[in-house]
């Protein structure tokens, strides 16, 4: 029964598991892989860029998604000629699975205070904040810590993600 009890409040409280149904997070996350989301990283801090974050999505109903932060509050995000540019710098993105159609320019648009805006790394199929807006942080679930099936694709993710995206006040 304690073990019963400390696996529940475990998952309820500091970790869950999520399971990736769709292609927007592709290569990075592929569909039918299971990870680790760690719930309790953004109750001792804020989401960083970069982060892969799970959240409530705005316009689903009942579903989470999963999601790369590209912009914090305040930022401005535009995406011109394929390529994502954050408070005016072009942004290098080695994660993403093509380069973006040229032809499908965003923005600029300001992020409001208390909301991220979050893109797929696979920027030409995903639904993500230059269709639904930016989402509210309080929506966000957690950030992605770890791939853990299949094993093949076993990988460590959480905060080394951050470092793919420039930090800047």
């Amino acid at each position: 029964m304690l073990a019963i009890l400390l696996v529940l409040l475990i998952h309820q409280f500091l970790v869950t598991q999520f399971y990736v149904d769709g292609h927007s997070m592709d290569p990075t996350l592929a569909s039918g892989e299971r990870l680790l989301i760690n719930r309790v990283v953004y109750d001792f801090g804020t989401p960083k860029r970069g982060d892969i974050v799970v959240f409530r999505a705005p316009v689903a109903g009942d579903q989470d998604w999963v999601k790369r932060v590209i912009g914090l509050p305040g930022d401005t995000i535009a995406v011109t000629d394929g390529k994502l540019i954050v408070n005016g710098r072009i942004i290098a993105e080695p994660f993403i699975a093509q380069p973006m159609n040229p032809r499908h320019n965003f923005g600029p648009v300001r992020v409001p205070p208390g909301e991220l805006f979050v893109m797929g790394d696979n920027r030409n199929v995903s639904v993500d904040s230059r269709v639904i807006g930016p989402i509210a942080i309080t929506s966000v679930i957690g950030r992605v810590d770890l791939i853990f099936w299949p094993l093949k694709d076993f990988k460590v993710l959480g905060a080394g993600e951050e470092k793919l995206l420039p930090q800047w006040p």
